[in-house]
């Protein structure tokens, strides 16, 4: 829980420095102005919608990932309404804000995903769209981002200079504290819920 309460939080921060906001927000928050709906709400729907075609795809789904895709979306909106963000006007502070909104994204990437209980919706659509085409990976999720960004933007999501350092920025900062902290990603096992309801099931 603290792990999405950080992730949380490295998004808010993210969105609150106001320079353009990352690929994914900037659907979110398209969804969010578009339906009139909270940004977390709009979150969390997007992650429904992501966790069924992973599952229709073959992606088998962790109890962590279920958490993802709601408490994040939960968190967003208590943050965002919490009127705690710092909502800065100078430009170079609002850049600081921003990247240390990213790092807290890596940290909590690695308290949350330390607990081996599955990936992120949005991870797990990436792995099951590279695991089906047998495309190279960072050619999965540049494709992915690039359609998340038009469609979010033609639906009045904000972009701006934020947009392209969160795109280039996260996965190095995520892959910096991972560094930090010698957390091996690859060699992190997880529990799946068809395992624990198989579990169940045989008892």
């Amino acid at each position: 829980m603290f792990g999405y309460f950080l992730y949380a939080l490295g998004i808010a921060l993210t969105v609150d420095a106001n320079l353009g906001l990352a690929p994914w927000d900037v659907l979110h928050q398209g969804l969010s102005q578009t339906l009139g709906i909270t940004f977390g709400t709009a979150s969390i729907g997007v992650g429904i919608i992501i966790v069924a075609l992973n599952v229709k795809l073959g992606e088998r789904v962790g109890w962590g990932t279920i958490g993802n895709m709601i408490f994040i979306g939960v968190f967003l909106d208590l943050l965002f309404g919490s009127g705690l963000l710092p909502s800065l006007e100078s430009v170079p502070f609002r850049v600081i804000q921003l990247f240390a909104g990213m790092y807290i994204i890596g940290f909590a990437s690695y308290v949350y995903l330390g607990c081996g209980m599955g990936s992120g919706p949005r991870d797990g659509l990436m792995v099951a769209l590279t695991k089906k085409t047998g495309k190279p990976v960072g050619l999965i999720r540049s494709g992915i981002e690039l359609c998340v960004l038009v469609v979010g933007y033609f639906l009045g999501g904000s972009i701006g200079i934020g947009t392209v350092l969160t795109a280039l920025g996260i996965g190095i900062a995520v892959q910096h504290v991972f560094k930090l902290v010698k957390f091996d990603v690859k060699g992190q096992k997880h529990r799946f819920v068809d395992e624990d309801l198989a579990w169940v099931r045989a008892k």
